[in-house]
């Protein structure tokens, strides 16, 4: 995809859906980076189930710590790994109440160095509670950015980076949702429904599946 292609990629999505958002259901920084850390290897509608009791009763991390780490999981239990999970949420805690007086950071750096918090997570957060221009890369992001030519590379960090180039105003703040989204619910895994994709004809990928039901070509 050449650069007036990928701005057109935009801003059709951004036509169809002008306010895009995380599916994740949180009421405050604090949980939003909870959600995003139980969301690894988990499905956004796995945790919100979860998360529903949870957040009703614990809104800061002192509240967490409070909990406990048994009463966590007594939360999250139908979440994968959520062991470890709830492990390092508490431990995350502690470290928001110690150092920033409950608060998220908004600084990336601090970001990744709280437990079960990578550069993914916390780019989540920088761009969902701060607005600021990231690019988290999750299997669905590194799969349209591959098909579709805006953005190809080997690894997340690979594509990340070249988000990073090639992602125009006015859609920096909003690209990596309208991405996910579009690969949720369009540019499938297994199938992708390229005959109901609003960007089909600007898309790089050769094997485009044009007809319902149609089988996708082999690779």
């Amino acid at each position: 995809m050449n650069k007036a292609e990928i701005f057109e990629f935009f801003r059709r999505l951004a036509e169809l859906n002008p306010s895009p958002e995380t599916e994740l259901e949180f009421g405050n920084n604090y949980q939003l980076l909870v959600a995003v850390v139980l969301s690894a290897q988990s499905t956004d509608v796995g945790v919100n189930k979860a998360t529903r009791a949870l957040f009703r009763e614990v809104k800061t991390p002192a509240q967490m710590v409070e909990l406990g780490e048994e009463g966590l999981k007594a939360h999250i239990k139908t979440i994968g790994l959520f062991n470890s999970k709830a492990k390092n949420v508490i431990a995350l805690s502690e470290i928001l109440v110690a150092r920033y007086n409950g608060e998220v950071p908004e600084d990336r750096d601090a970001l990744v160095e709280l437990p079960g918090v990578g550069r993914k997570t916390a780019n989540v957060v920088m761009n969902c509670a701060f607005g600021a221009e990231t690019f988290a890369v999750d299997t669905h992001i590194f799969r349209v950015g591959n098909r579709t030519g805006i953005a190809k590379g080997k690894t997340p960090l690979a594509v990340e980076k070249q988000l990073e180039k090639r992602v125009p105003q006015p859609f920096r703040v909003g690209s990596h949702h309208w991405m996910i989204l579009h690969g949720r619910y369009i540019c499938k895994a297994r199938t992708p429904e390229c005959w109901r994709c609003p960007v089909v004809d600007l898309c790089d990928y050769k094997d485009k599946v044009l007809e319902k039901g149609a089988a996708r070509k082999a690779a």
